[in-house]
């Protein structure tokens, strides 16, 4: 969570841009039929990663139930907000992540709309959401829907992933070995602390109304 930024995070025009889920979805799905992922660099690796997040958010999709507690909170809204949410495709993260805002949005009822933008198509906007230095995405930045100012921000991952990360990165564990005890530590959390979090964040909403 955040105080209001002074000035909109993103200009009117860049939002209405910015991709739906379908939209962002059907991006990924196009690219990889061309061996390709979102972003500048291109691999065989970025591209067998982005497969894996493919098949991650179509289970996600089918399989994510929001608790009682999230729904109830979400009921609860009275105003609208718009949920900018800085991403790629050959981001794991984002992978276990992305499908939890879109459910959020999905169960608002129409007070929450996401907006899917890619992070290095956006590096001035990404720059002011950087996590301990890093351009670490997903980022969920909550804006009022009128003037744009930021309300409240969430991610780059939740807090005990987050933590995993970094003591794993302290003691020397290569990229795949970090990789494979964080995914694995969202296999077994199966969305809950995600949802704990963002149950936090839409009660500062609902309080701040």
């Amino acid at each position: 969570m955040s105080s209001s930024s002074p000035v909109p995070v993103i200009s009117a025009a860049q939002l209405a841009a910015a991709y739906s889920y379908p939209a962002y979805r059907q991006l990924i799905d196009d690219l990889l039929a061309q061996d390709m992922t979102t972003g500048p660099q291109q691999s065989e690796l970025l591209t067998n990663y982005t497969r894996l997040n493919v098949q991650r958010m179509r289970r996600l999709d089918k399989t994510i139930h929001l608790l009682p507690a999230l729904q109830a909170a979400l009921d609860g809204l009275q105003q609208r907000y718009a949920w900018l949410i800085i991403t790629e495709g050959w981001c794991g993260d984002a992978s276990q992540i992305v499908p939890v805002l879109e459910a959020l949005a999905q169960a608002s009822g129409g007070k929450i709309t996401t907006h899917y933008v890619l992070r290095d198509e956006h590096p001035v906007l990404m720059d002011r959401y950087l996590t301990n230095g890093a351009r670490s995405v997903p980022k969920l930045v909550v804006l009022n829907p009128d003037t744009l100012l930021e309300i409240a921000q969430w991610g780059p991952r939740p807090v005990p992933a987050q933590q995993l990360l970094l003591d794993l990165k302290a003691q020397g564990a290569t990229h795949e070995e970090y990789a494979e005890q964080v995914h694995g530590w969202y296999a077994k959390d199966k969305t809950q602390t995600i949802q704990d979090e963002l149950l936090g964040l839409v009660q500062v909403l609902a309080a701040t109304e």
